[in-house]
């Protein structure tokens, strides 16, 4: 049986990783080009990938509502299922492990709309599966925290922390979280209308991060403090220092995902070993892997 999946935002982070890992699991693959119809676009497929995403948290509060009525229209219109990356903004500031079932308090202008965004696909009746992650890890580097913000400075041997160094953290290994997806696209027939499904990642402090650096380097690795005070500054007048800003809140938030709901619907996945993810947003020329010095990342992200 032929299997569709249509990827919005395909030169995205998610949209990239996602096509990969759909194709390696034979669906075919179509891209959505901005501008079109997206209805249009939509036709005959039996999945979307929702991928699109301001950047540089741009106008959330017009564009996500946006984009999430844009999204519901053409899965109305071709009877697909929808696979939303969901994040942790909807929980506030209150420490944990969290569940599906955790109440959503968000403290957060951001994560007002992200509570908001799910509850208009829940109210849809459109079927929906939220695969809720952490920041995001990349191996290529493509805006993620871990090598734009933790490692904007370990080439001078020191990494940035962005909060309290001993906060609990969740990370999602990009390939990891699209492999998942499209395993739940081909399982979404068993699956409720609507599901909302920690995607647990792995979860580590920064002083972790740090230890593994070092063995895997040979060498001490600093840590310095990103500049929040400046950030604070230009808020008034530069729209990523204001949005970055307001969520500094949640990197002083010990958290993790819990991976009890994703264990029990997809028991034979496997995520990368921690040590693999931690490593990924090194600079491939101080990578302490021959192979990835030299540009060969892992084979997942090299597929499509």
């Amino acid at each position: 049986m032929t299997r569709t999946v249509l990827i919005l935002g395909p030169s995205g982070k998610i949209g990239r990783h996602a096509a990969r890992a759909f194709a390696a699991q034979g669906w075919q693959v179509r891209s959505y080009r901005r501008g079109t119809d997206m209805k249009e676009a939509a036709r005959g497929v039996d999945v979307i990938v929702n991928g699109l995403n301001p950047p540089n948290y741009h106008n959330w509060a017009t564009l996500i509502p946006q984009i999430t009525r844009d999204v519901i229209a053409a899965a109305k219109a071709s009877g697909a299922t929808v696979i939303l990356p969901g994040n942790v903004y909807n929980f506030g500031a209150e420490p944990g492990s969290w569940t599906e079932a955790t109440p959503q308090r968000p403290v957060s202008r951001k994560g007002r709309i992200r509570v908001e965004m799910e509850a208009a696909y829940r109210a849809s009746g459109v079927q929906t599966i939220v695969l809720r992650a952490g920041n995001f890890i990349d191996p290529e580097h493509n805006g993620d925290v871990m090598s734009v913000a933790l490692m904007r400075s370990i080439g001078k041997g020191k990494l940035t922390a962005m909060g309290r160094a001993d906060a609990m953290q969740a990370y999602a290994y990009l390939p990891d979280w699209a492999r998942a997806a499209a395993l739940l696209a081909d399982r979404r027939q068993s699956l409720e209308r609507f599901e909302d499904i920690p995607f647990p990642g792995h979860s580590f402090t920064l002083e972790d991060l740090r230890g593994t650096l070092q063995a895997a380097l040979g060498h001490k690795v600093g840590m310095t403090t990103f500049p929040w005070w400046l950030f604070t500054v230009l808020s008034p007048v530069w729209e990523l220092a204001r949005e970055m800003r307001e969520m500094r809140y949640l990197w002083n938030t010990p958290h993790a995902l819990d991976g009890t709901k994703l264990r029990r619907i997809l028991p034979e996945f496997e995520g990368t070993d921690m040590r693999t993810v931690m490593l990924a947003g090194l600079p491939l020329n101080i990578h302490p892997n021959k192979a990835v010095r030299a540009g060969q990342l892992p084979v997942l992200a090299q597929q499509g």
